[in-house]
């Protein structure tokens, strides 16, 4: 199988839903051995965890913080001796400002700090934190280690009322770079969406005066006239993973229904 997974042990972060949870079941459709399934919500990482075994993959449900940093380091440390080893490692978690205030005026000069603080601590620091206890299982294996992160195109633009949310983002984008260079033969790249169909988005959409007008504004650009799917990014991030993209590293890779290929707005 093109892209396949085969024999590959992996640990993903915000595996309970979402763009998490796809590609989770994805890598077990596409040979992984094993997927460690992270999330804060403990029912939704058992949910997934329950699908990558009906995918044909050993898997275990973690419960974690990634404010916490004790919690991270228990985090790949169980996966790795739960599954002798580490092969792949998605940091997919996110969080966007809208979700964490009730104020619908979050821009830079409002973000509440400790709003600001909690975006950072889950889209950037606990992506370096994850990446930096991995390093040695992944160093350590025979099996084309690969890090993948989950970046966004607001990394790439200035999008209004989600300083934070761009701001990590576009961090995680140079932190996948420079995690390239310094882990080398491990490989590290990010993919970056556009409008996906998660929860995530569910709840940005929620923030907003009006949300079907919110909606119609961000699949404007779009030359792709709907929301992408979980399941489209999940491919692309499965990918990024396999010994298929072997000479594929420090890479950013946007999918976003052609949202940044022109200065359009599809009326």
């Amino acid at each position: 199988m093109v892209g396949s997974l085969e024999g590959k042990t992996a640990l993903i972060t915000g595996a309970g839903q979402g763009i998490g949870r796809a590609t989770a079941v994805e890598m077990a459709r596409q040979g992984a051995s094993a997927v460690a399934v992270a999330d804060l919500n403990g029912a939704g990482a058992s949910e997934t965890a329950d699908l990558v075994r009906a995918a044909g993959a050993k898997a275990e449900a973690i419960v974690c913080d990634l404010r916490v940093r004790d919690d991270i380091e228990a985090m790949v440390t169980r996966t790795a001796e739960r599954f002798d080893g580490l092969d792949v490692l998605v940091n997919n978690a996110g969080v966007i400002d809208s979700s964490l205030t009730t104020d619908p005026d979050h821009g830079v000069d409002t973000l509440p700090e400790d709003v600001w603080d909690t975006v950072y601590e889950v889209n950037l620091k606990a992506v370096w934190l994850t990446t930096k206890f991995a390093a040695p299982y992944l160093r350590r294996s025979a099996r084309g280690p690969a890090i993948v992160n989950a970046a966004s195109v607001s990394g790439l633009v200035g999008f209004p009322n989600c300083p934070a949310y761009g701001v990590t983002k576009a961090g995680v984008i140079h932190l996948t770079k420079v995690t390239a260079v310094d882990l080398a033969p491990v490989r590290c790249n990010c993919f970056c969406p556009g409008v996906i169909d998660t929860p995530l988005a569910q709840d940005f959409f929620a923030a907003a005066e009006d949300r079907d007008a919110m909606e119609r504004e961000l699949v404007a650009p779009q030359l792709v006239d709907r929301m992408g799917r979980p399941e489209e990014v999940a491919r692309l991030a499965c990918f990024l993973a396999s010994d298929s993209a072997a000479f594929v590293t420090g890479a950013a890779y946007v999918i976003d229904g052609g949202a940044l290929a022109w200065r359009g707005v599809k009326g």
